[in-house]
């Protein structure tokens, strides 16, 4: 199943039609086949990265406990990460990871968390979910009765759950918002989350603040990191995290 629930081995479903529906097999071989989702994605990313500042590494300072390690953490994940897959895996608990060539958005996070606050959010999620199960999506969109740390916490709306129970929500839209326009100011090392048109959840992460912030994220072709902009024109924003100091 997907991170939504819906069937599937990602977290967007596997094919999208560029053409209406066809009613009969011979209407059906006047159009080409479905096309992969993540094959028009990147198409969309290859057109607006570039205007979107594409990058490398940066050298991003950040003092012992500080959540912009987050962000410096993450510069690591750049060249190494380069696939992307959201398939459920058995995992070691505590410390399990997919491997690191691959992974979803939210391992961008997870591994950040790891590698620059040595924060476990498989751990982190589990314990929380354990004390309180009924408090997270995971009942209503996955139909768990239990939690699993196999993939609790690599889904973004439990990530959402667990930083907003421990007071580190920012925002969260009561309104549809461009995927750009984040209301409150942003801090290196934050948390931004998405939803598309269908429902599907991504989290990324802020590398730079100010006029012009940057965000490092896997959204389908391993981690990337680019300007915030483009993620207007095919996401609405729905919610902006803190990494809570208390955690």
């Amino acid at each position: 199943m997907d991170f939504l629930g819906r069937g599937g081995g990602a977290a967007y479903p596997e094919t999208v039609s560029l053409y209406a529906p066809v009613s009969s097999p011979a209407e059906a071989r006047h159009h080409p086949a479905s096309l992969d989702r993540r094959l028009l994605l990147a198409g969309g990313l290859a057109g607006l990265l570039p205007l979107g500042a594409c990058t490398g590494a940066l050298k991003i300072d950040a003092g012992p406990g500080s959540p912009a390690r987050l962000a410096a953490a993450a510069q690591a994940q750049l060249g190494v990460t380069t696939k992307y897959d959201a398939a459920y895996a058995a995992l070691p608990y505590p410390g399990g990871d997919v491997p690191r060539k691959t992974g979803a958005c939210s391992d961008v996070v997870i591994r950040a968390a790891r590698d620059g606050l040595g924060r476990d959010l498989q751990k982190l999620v589990h314990e929380d979910m354990t004390a309180a199960f009924n408090a997270y999506p995971a009942r209503q969109l996955w139909n768990q009765v239990r939690p699993d740390p196999n993939i609790d916490h690599r889904r973004v709306p439990n990530l959402e759950t667990f930083f907003r129970r421990r007071g580190g929500e920012v925002w969260k839209a009561d309104r549809k918002t461009g995927g750009a326009s984040f209301p409150e100011p942003l801090a290196v090392g934050d948390m931004l989350t998405w939803r598309n048109a269908e429902g599907a959840s991504h989290i990324a992460l802020v590398t730079r603040a100010g006029g012009n912030p940057l965000i490092l994220h896997n959204i389908g072709q391993g981690a990337i990191q680019h300007g915030l902009w483009p993620m207007g024109f095919w996401r609405n924003a729905v919610g902006h995290y803190r990494w809570p100091a208390a955690v």
